[in-house]
């Protein structure tokens, strides 16, 4: 079984998503025979490297919220992450670009740790606060999987794997994902959004039972990160 997962590193539905995703796959009796393979979806592709404004500040500004009504989000968000097991810091968060941090997965991915790196840019953006467009940030996390620093460090200085993670991109709006995080399991079930765990388990236990051509998994979406924002 092949499940694929588009998402961003600063949306915190992909995390939260992520992790009820592993949660209901642990409860999956064939989990050995499943293969994820992780996608690249930038939200905000002209996102500074170096911001100047907090993630608080920035809700305010997209919807027009005061800066208290803005935390108050982040506050929700943070619980609906601590429910999953997470631990977000939404005031700490750096809001940067995440072109390169997709890159990093897509180096990792070769050495079959893409899993582990998009754990490690998550809790790094979420939780510690650090500026995964940082390339010191990130030459640490590959050094943390065993990654090759200054291999690494090379790439990062060049244009490799730009073109493979706006592919990604493009292959998402092709098959119709409005937003992420966006999981499509053996390109016959489409599932949308941070759904609970035991709504995974069916779609994958569906998907492992039947037989059929492309079937839209419809239904209410859980919460997931768009251009315009998440909800």
């Amino acid at each position: 079984m092949e499940i694929e997962i588009w998402s961003d590193i600063g949306c915190p539905f992909c995390y939260i998503g992520k992790r009820n995703f592993e949660a209901g796959l642990e409860q999956f009796s064939a989990k050995d025979e499943v293969d994820v393979i992780h996608k690249s979806f930038r939200l905000d592709p002209s996102a500074p490297m170096a911001p100047d404004a907090s993630m608080a500040e920035l809700l305010a500004k997209k919807y027009g919220k005061s800066l208290e009504e803005a935390k108050e989000m982040n506050r929700q968000v943070s619980g609906a992450a601590e429910a999953a097991g997470l631990e977000f810091n939404l005031d700490a968060v750096i809001p940067s670009n995440t072109m390169d941090a997709h890159r990093l997965i897509k180096m990792a991915e070769g050495e079959g740790k893409d899993g582990e790196a998009l754990e490690h840019l998550y809790h790094a953006y979420f939780t510690e606060g650090s500026n995964v467009a940082d390339a010191e940030v990130l030459l640490d996390i590959a050094e943390t999987l065993g990654m090759n620093r200054g291999t690494v460090e090379q790439k990062l200085a060049s244009n490799d794997y730009k073109e493979a993670v706006i592919s990604d991109q493009n292959e998402a709006t092709r098959l119709g994902a409005q937003g992420v995080p966006f999981f499509v399991i053996n390109r016959k079930y489409g599932v949308s959004g941070a759904q609970p765990p035991e709504a995974f388990l069916e779609a994958v236990n569906k998907a492992y039972e039947e037989e059929q051509p492309l079937v839209d998994m419809s239904g209410d979406a859980g919460a997931s990160c768009g251009r315009d924002g998440c909800e």
